[in-house]
């Protein structure tokens, strides 16, 4: 066996030798059998160390299958990985460098800041990517989505998510670092419809205060004579038409149940599952998803468009402000109501009451 071992590691030498003269070229071919040498003299001490060939030969060959693999397989697969770019994105907003530096002024923090929109709307935007990717909802806007999917349960979460993030970016964009002067014409209709602008203050934090879980409070505009309202939805409750069936108007924890508090739980199982004049909810029936009336309002429906809202979600306020803290962030953070927003929201309000044409709120266009 050492003889035939000898053999093979003279026979293998002289291969490699041969090789390295053969391939040498005329301007170098000194330094190329010279590089065949050393490869020789390095492979040389592989073989003396056992003597057996056949373990020597399995020993080289597969270091040398591994090599060419992590060079040239790699860079090859590593390159056919899908970049895929996301649809929904967080939104700008427009003082957002000083908040994320300042914080808001006397209503959060810096970190309250993040957690409140850089955190919770990234993750909201996260999960809207996750549950789109694929579909023909990927390019979609929120408020498209949240419509679209307020009367079909099996995207409840498709609608949750949408709806929330729509609304928080709503809430955000309607806040100044610094306090601004409402505009006469919106000031005329506030007083018209509530009286007073402190009068409509305390309509609205009384109301957003009484809240028994996270929600928002909403000013919106009737569109058809342009008035001024105040609404509530629960949770992730949209105060749009369109998403009627899922406004979520009442705190389920002090009402009846039913969709206004109305309903005894055997009236409200008895309207799930008996057919009605607006038809069954989801996509079939006269006024399901797939008709020709899918666009009417729902009944009891009322054309509006929000102007501003609050958050009451406790992770807007909790950290800055304590468990008892909720009516103080409610009353720092009227203060700071860019009310030249609202006033965009609302169409820029006349002196008639009337909005003026082509004037509508950018917030509404933005992706999130």
């Amino acid at each position: 066996m050492d003889s035939c071992t000898a053999s093979l590691r003279e026979s293998l030498l002289k291969f490699r030798i041969q090789d390295a003269t053969v391939t040498k070229n005329p301007g170098g071919g000194q330094q190329e059998a010279e590089a065949g040498e050393v490869k020789a003299s390095r492979i040389g001490p592989l073989y003396r160390k056992s003597s057996n060939s056949m373990i020597l030969s399995k020993r080289l060959r597969p270091q040398t299958a591994l090599r060419v693999a992590t060079v040239s397989i790699r860079p090859v697969l590593l390159s056919h990985i899908p970049q895929r770019r996301l649809l929904h994105q967080i939104p700008q907003l427009t003082h957002e460098a000083i908040f994320k530096k300042d914080g808001i002024s006397g209503v959060l923090s810096p970190a309250g800041f993040d957690m409140a929109w850089t955190q919770y709307q990234g993750l909201m935007v996260h999960r809207l990517n996750q549950l789109t990717a694929g579909t023909t909802d990927e390019n979609a806007l929120t408020k498209s989505l949240l419509i679209k999917h307020a009367r079909d349960a099996n995207q409840a979460a498709l609608f949750n998510h949408a709806s929330m993030a729509h609304n928080n970016h709503l809430f955000f964009t309607c806040i100044s670092p610094t306090p601004v002067p409402i505009p006469q014409p919106l000031l005329n209709r506030i007083n018209t419809d509530f009286s007073s602008l402190e009068s409509l203050r305390t309509e609205f934090l009384a109301t957003a205060s009484a809240m028994f879980g996270p929600g928002f409070v909403w000013l919106v505009k009737h569109t058809p004579s342009s008035s001024l309202r105040t609404l509530t939805t629960y949770i992730a409750g949209s105060p749009y038409p369109g998403a009627h069936y899922r406004a979520q108007p009442v705190d389920m924890a002090t009402t009846n149940t039913g969709v206004h508090g109305q309903m005894t739980p055997e009236e409200y199982a008895r309207s799930r599952t008996m057919p009605n004049s607006a038809g069954p909810v989801g996509h079939a029936g006269s006024f399901g998803l797939s008709s020709k009336n899918a666009r009417m309002l729902a009944p009891g429906g009322v054309e509006l468009e929000p102007i501003l809202c609050v958050n009451t979600w406790e992770h807007v306020w909790l950290r800055d402000w304590g468990v008892d803290g909720k009516r103080k962030f409610l009353e720092a953070w009227w203060d700071k109501i860019n009310w030249d927003v609202v006033d965009a929201n609302a169409g820029h309000l006349g002196q008639t009451g009337k909005p003026q044409a082509k004037n509508r709120s950018r917030w509404q266009l933005s992706r999130s």
